[in-house]
Protein backbone atom coordinates (compact mmCIF):
# COMPACT_ATOMS: atom_id res chain seq x y z
CA UNK A 1 0.00 0.00 0.00
CA UNK A 2 1.38 3.24 -1.34
CA UNK A 3 1.12 6.30 1.61
CA UNK A 4 1.55 9.98 0.28
CA UNK A 5 1.97 12.73 3.10
CA UNK A 6 1.62 16.07 1.69
CA UNK A 7 3.91 18.77 3.58
CA UNK A 8 4.71 22.09 2.06
CA UNK A 9 4.10 20.61 -1.35
CA UNK A 10 7.22 18.23 -0.48
CA UNK A 11 5.55 14.75 -0.91
CA UNK A 12 6.72 11.70 0.56
CA UNK A 13 6.41 8.57 -1.72
CA UNK A 14 8.05 5.27 -0.89
CA UNK A 15 10.69 7.16 1.07
CA UNK A 16 12.05 9.36 -2.14
CA UNK A 17 11.51 13.01 -2.03
CA UNK A 18 10.30 15.82 -4.89
CA UNK A 19 9.07 19.40 -4.79
CA UNK A 20 6.17 20.04 -6.61
CA UNK A 21 5.44 23.51 -7.75
CA UNK A 22 7.53 25.47 -5.12
CA UNK A 23 6.94 28.87 -6.89
CA UNK A 24 3.11 28.13 -6.00
CA UNK A 25 3.74 27.46 -2.46
CA UNK A 26 2.16 29.75 0.25
CA UNK A 27 5.01 29.54 2.74
CA UNK A 28 8.80 30.77 1.91
CA UNK A 29 11.93 30.21 4.03
CA UNK A 30 13.97 32.82 3.36
CA UNK A 31 17.66 32.03 4.83
CA UNK A 32 19.14 34.75 7.20
CA UNK A 33 22.29 35.34 4.81
CA UNK A 34 20.24 36.30 1.77
CA UNK A 35 18.50 39.43 3.19
CA UNK A 36 20.17 42.39 1.88
CA UNK A 37 20.26 45.08 4.50
CA UNK A 38 21.42 48.53 3.39
CA UNK A 39 22.00 50.69 5.91
CA UNK A 40 20.97 54.36 5.85
CA UNK A 41 23.58 57.00 4.11
CA UNK A 42 24.63 58.85 7.44
CA UNK A 43 23.74 56.40 9.89
CA UNK A 44 26.46 54.83 11.62
CA UNK A 45 26.70 51.54 13.70
CA UNK A 46 27.55 51.41 17.24
CA UNK A 47 31.07 49.96 17.07
CA UNK A 48 31.89 52.91 14.58
CA UNK A 49 30.27 55.16 16.98
CA UNK A 50 32.42 54.01 19.80
CA UNK A 51 35.93 54.28 17.42
CA UNK A 52 35.01 57.63 16.12
CA UNK A 53 34.62 58.67 19.95
CA UNK A 54 37.78 57.22 20.84
CA UNK A 55 39.89 58.61 18.33
CA UNK A 56 38.39 62.29 19.39
CA UNK A 57 39.23 61.67 22.71
CA UNK A 58 43.04 60.54 21.78
CA UNK A 59 43.92 63.46 20.11
CA UNK A 60 41.86 65.69 22.44
CA UNK A 61 44.23 64.21 25.08
CA UNK A 62 47.33 64.57 23.01
CA UNK A 63 46.73 68.15 22.40
CA UNK A 64 46.71 68.84 26.34
CA UNK A 65 49.84 66.84 26.77
CA UNK A 66 51.60 69.43 24.32
CA UNK A 67 54.38 71.23 25.61
CA UNK A 68 52.39 74.66 26.59
CA UNK A 69 55.40 76.54 25.43
CA UNK A 70 54.44 75.34 22.10
CA UNK A 71 51.30 76.99 21.99
CA UNK A 72 52.51 80.18 22.24
CA UNK A 73 54.85 80.57 18.84
CA UNK A 74 56.07 84.10 18.18
CA UNK A 75 54.96 86.17 14.97
CA UNK A 76 56.89 87.17 12.20
CA UNK A 77 60.04 85.76 10.47
CA UNK A 78 61.62 84.03 13.93
CA UNK A 79 58.00 82.41 14.43
CA UNK A 80 59.66 79.12 13.65
CA UNK A 81 61.20 79.28 17.47
CA UNK A 82 59.06 80.16 20.43
CA UNK A 83 60.06 83.19 21.82
CA UNK A 84 56.60 83.92 24.11
CA UNK A 85 57.36 83.11 27.87
CA UNK A 86 61.02 82.31 27.53
CA UNK A 87 64.18 82.72 29.28
CA UNK A 88 66.25 84.40 26.16
CA UNK A 89 69.09 85.62 27.83
CA UNK A 90 71.66 87.20 25.94
CA UNK A 91 70.46 85.78 22.81
CA UNK A 92 71.55 87.67 19.21
CA UNK A 93 68.57 89.11 17.81
CA UNK A 94 70.82 91.93 16.09
CA UNK A 95 69.42 93.09 12.65
CA UNK A 96 66.83 91.09 12.88
CA UNK A 97 63.22 91.42 10.91
CA UNK A 98 61.37 91.44 13.83
CA UNK A 99 57.82 93.05 12.69
CA UNK A 100 55.43 92.42 15.61
CA UNK A 101 57.34 89.55 17.24
CA UNK A 102 55.96 88.22 20.34
CA UNK A 103 57.92 88.15 23.22
CA UNK A 104 55.31 88.91 26.24
CA UNK A 105 56.95 87.76 29.38
CA UNK A 106 60.07 86.77 28.34
CA UNK A 107 63.62 87.08 30.12
CA UNK A 108 65.62 88.97 27.81
CA UNK A 109 68.62 90.17 29.59
CA UNK A 110 71.92 91.34 27.69
CA UNK A 111 69.68 90.34 24.69
CA UNK A 112 70.82 91.90 21.25
CA UNK A 113 68.34 93.76 19.41
CA UNK A 114 70.71 96.29 17.80
CA UNK A 115 69.18 97.75 14.26
CA UNK A 116 66.77 95.39 14.46
CA UNK A 117 63.29 95.76 13.02
CA UNK A 118 60.63 95.52 16.00
CA UNK A 119 57.86 97.26 14.36
CA UNK A 120 54.67 96.61 16.30
CA UNK A 121 56.62 93.75 18.75
CA UNK A 122 55.30 92.96 22.23
CA UNK A 123 56.98 92.91 25.09
CA UNK A 124 54.80 93.30 27.72
CA UNK A 125 55.92 92.39 30.92
CA UNK A 126 59.12 90.91 29.69
CA UNK A 127 62.57 91.67 31.28
CA UNK A 128 64.86 93.24 28.90
CA UNK A 129 67.64 94.05 31.97
CA UNK A 130 71.05 95.33 29.99
CA UNK A 131 69.22 94.60 26.51
CA UNK A 132 70.86 96.19 23.63
CA UNK A 133 68.43 98.38 21.78
CA UNK A 134 70.12 100.70 20.23
CA UNK A 135 69.49 101.98 16.45
CA UNK A 136 66.52 99.94 16.71
CA UNK A 137 63.05 100.34 15.10
CA UNK A 138 61.07 100.03 18.65
CA UNK A 139 57.57 102.09 16.56
CA UNK A 140 54.77 100.36 17.94
CA UNK A 141 56.53 98.39 20.16
CA UNK A 142 54.58 97.68 23.58
CA UNK A 143 56.57 97.88 26.69
CA UNK A 144 53.90 97.67 29.43
CA UNK A 145 55.12 96.66 32.45
CA UNK A 146 58.42 95.73 31.07
CA UNK A 147 61.54 96.30 32.63
CA UNK A 148 63.75 98.08 30.46
CA UNK A 149 65.96 99.31 32.73
CA UNK A 150 69.94 99.77 32.24
CA UNK A 151 69.37 99.09 28.53
CA UNK A 152 70.91 101.11 25.66
CA UNK A 153 67.98 102.92 23.87
CA UNK A 154 70.41 104.93 21.94
CA UNK A 155 69.47 106.38 18.73
CA UNK A 156 65.91 103.74 18.71
CA UNK A 157 62.94 105.00 17.38
CA UNK A 158 60.49 104.35 19.55
CA UNK A 159 57.34 106.54 18.10
CA UNK A 160 54.03 105.51 19.42
CA UNK A 161 55.78 102.67 21.47
CA UNK A 162 53.30 101.71 24.78
CA UNK A 163 54.96 102.13 28.24
CA UNK A 164 52.10 102.12 30.49
CA UNK A 165 51.90 100.65 33.86
CA UNK A 166 55.19 100.10 35.80
CA UNK A 167 57.48 100.24 32.86
CA UNK A 168 61.03 101.26 33.65
CA UNK A 169 63.89 102.71 31.56
CA UNK A 170 65.55 103.80 34.81
CA UNK A 171 69.60 103.56 34.27
CA UNK A 172 69.38 102.95 30.49
CA UNK A 173 71.36 105.07 27.81
CA UNK A 174 68.62 107.31 25.69
CA UNK A 175 70.79 109.51 23.97
CA UNK A 176 69.31 110.10 20.32
CA UNK A 177 66.27 108.18 21.23
CA UNK A 178 63.01 109.22 19.73
CA UNK A 179 60.10 109.02 22.48
CA UNK A 180 57.75 110.64 20.29
CA UNK A 181 53.99 110.05 21.33
CA UNK A 182 55.48 107.65 23.76
CA UNK A 183 52.96 108.08 27.09
CA UNK A 184 55.05 108.09 30.17
CA UNK A 185 54.09 108.16 33.67
CA UNK A 186 55.11 111.59 34.89
CA UNK A 187 57.66 110.58 37.31
CA UNK A 188 59.11 108.11 34.32
CA UNK A 189 59.20 111.13 32.01
CA UNK A 190 60.92 113.36 34.71
CA UNK A 191 63.60 111.19 35.08
CA UNK A 192 64.35 110.55 31.71
CA UNK A 193 64.43 114.42 30.99
CA UNK A 194 67.38 114.60 33.31
CA UNK A 195 69.34 112.02 31.32
CA UNK A 196 68.17 113.01 27.93
CA UNK A 197 70.36 113.89 25.05
CA UNK A 198 71.36 113.75 21.57
CA UNK A 199 69.11 113.92 18.41
CA UNK A 200 67.82 110.84 16.64
CA UNK A 201 69.70 110.17 13.58
CA UNK A 202 66.36 108.97 11.48
CA UNK A 203 64.07 111.43 12.53
CA UNK A 204 65.65 114.43 13.20
CA UNK A 205 63.99 115.06 16.41
CA UNK A 206 66.06 115.99 19.75
CA UNK A 207 65.63 113.35 22.38
CA UNK A 208 64.34 116.43 24.52
CA UNK A 209 61.88 117.77 22.63
CA UNK A 210 60.07 113.97 21.90
CA UNK A 211 59.97 113.62 25.76
CA UNK A 212 57.86 117.01 26.06
CA UNK A 213 61.16 118.34 28.53
CA UNK A 214 60.82 121.60 30.32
Amino acid sequence: MAMLYNFNNVSLYSKKFSVKNPSKSPLCFIKPHSLNYHKPKGSFSLSETFSKAGLLALVSASILLVDPALAFKGGGPYGSEVTRGQDLTGKDFSGKTLIKQDFKTSILRQANFKGAKLLGASFFDADLTGAGLSEADLRGVDFSLANVTKANLSNANLEGALATGNTSFKGSNITGADFTDVPLRDDQREYLCKVADGVNPTTGNATRDTLLCN
